[in-house]
């Protein structure tokens, strides 16, 4: 069996695992994790509390996304040598300086480049290499090197204020909360807002029925009973605004397009939460996914131009549809567990690397530029193949919570890290 394909069951086999992993330690986790399954197929976080109404959205990508085919080092004359068949010409490139330029299907968001409300930042990632999937998402997302805890930073932010509610966490696109999410604090999950309700709350019967369920569930002091509580007190704060029909501002249309129609349906719905303003503070979304072994395709064409296209088109369409006054409030911010390596691979395609890139847009960032030292590509250079780390990741994830969330503690989310901001954000 090829290495390939022994990556590609291990990616398919990884939502299995976290979905077992999950239900094995449902008794030792929080009860709001309990909670978080009752609600439908996909997962959506969204965090409350009293912020000042800032919105950080996370969007995974997951698969591991080439970040040198995002952003481009066209100025390292090895990146050619290294992708003779894959690599994006410069003369296409869009917001190029002397050594950077965004793949040009990332044509719909050059004006957030423009306005200053997109940055970029390469070679990030975690201090050690791991290309295992399953393990990189679990380290990446924990974001606690060397912890034994089992929580992942989204969840220490939030668990930082006085709020308890299910409602501060909601992620979408996966039945099970992602890592990050895990822990004591409480979360929400659901594929669509319009899950969030009680089956068969619309007929004759739905007021008897939550009473019922209410009479059942009050006196059991168990993980199950506190679960069913939270679920129905979180149903009866949200479900009014799940149930109301979405309908995007601005005059923007959300494109239906493969390979972004989930990213599309997630994104629309969080723009609709935000807009709700019910305190909402943190949001992850899952899009992937970028394990391109094979088919990366070249320039316009293949697989990573219709990824990234896809992105690009719906990270547009959810800036429009906020306008400039709730963009003022919302930052966005990719993740993915690793990059790829500097050379295609035989089947014009990438394996599985390290260093990688991260996306900033909107709030508070100062965009227009690309932050990073950059570590250079010639052999000598190079971690066994790879893109070397040169930027911890948590220290964009730190700059994005300590600017928006200024009474969050960066040591209390981000133990261990020795916070030295990039200076991207303001």
């Amino acid at each position: 069996m090829s290495t390939e394909e022994n990556c590609c069951q291990e990616y398919e086999r990884a939502a299995g695992m976290s979905r077992r992993r999950f239900m094995q330690g449902v008794a030792a986790t929080s009860t709001a994790a309990v909670a978080t399954t009752m609600f439908g197929d996909a997962v959506r976080q969204a965090s409350f509390g009293n912020t000042g109404g800032n919105v950080l959205v996370v969007i995974s990508l997951r698969g591991g996304i080439d970040g040198l085919g995002m952003v481009v080092p066209h100025g390292d004359p090895a990146y050619y040598t290294a992708r003779k068949g894959i690599a994006v010409p410069a003369a296409s490139l869009l917001a190029k300086d002397a050594m950077f330029g965004l793949h040009p299907a990332m044509k719909p968001v050059e004006w957030l480049w423009n306005a200053g409300e997109l940055a970029a930042v390469q070679a990030v990632g975690m201090d050690v290499p791991n290309r295992s999937h399953f393990l990189a998402m679990e380290q990446i997302e924990d974001a606690a090197p060397g912890s034994d805890a089992r929580t992942g930073w989204v969840n220490r932010m939030i668990g930082l204020d006085a709020d308890a509610s299910p409602s501060e966490a909601i992620h979408l696109t996966d039945s099970i909360v992602p890592t990050m999410l895990v822990g004591e604090a409480p979360s929400l999950s659901c594929s669509k807002l319009s899950q969030i309700k009680l089956s068969g709350d619309k007929d004759q019967f739905s007021t008897g029925r939550r009473a019922q369920i209410q009479t059942m569930w009050a006196l059991e002091e168990n993980p199950l009973g506190d679960a069913v509580r939270s679920a129905l007190a979180t149903v009866s704060q949200l479900s009014p605004i799940a149930q109301q029909q979405v309908v995007p501002q601005n005059g923007v249309v959300y494109p239906r397009e493969w390979p972004a129609t989930d990213l599309s349906d997630a994104l629309k719905d969080t723009a609709h939460l935000i807009r709700a303003n019910v305190g909402t503070e943190v949001i992850s979304i899952d899009f992937g996914s970028w394990d391109m072994h094979s088919s990366y395709g070249r320039n316009g064409s293949g697989e990573m131009h219709w990824m990234v296209g896809g992105f690009a088109a719906e990270l547009d369409a959810f800036m429009r549809d906020l306008g400039p006054d709730l963009r003022s409030r919302v930052t966005v911010v990719t993740i993915s567990e690793f990059g790829r390596r500097v050379a295609e691979n035989g089947n014009q395609g990438l394996d599985h690397g390290w260093g990688n890139m991260m996306l900033v847009a909107g709030a508070g960032v100062k965009g227009g530029r690309y932050y990073g030292e950059w570590p250079w590509l010639s052999a000598g250079n190079l971690v066994d193949g790879d893109l070397k780390v040169t930027t911890d990741y948590r220290q964009v994830l730190g700059e994005v919570v300590t600017t928006r969330f200024p009474d969050r503690s960066i040591a209390s989310v981000f133990p261990s890290l020795d916070y030295r901001p990039l200076g991207l954000m303001g």
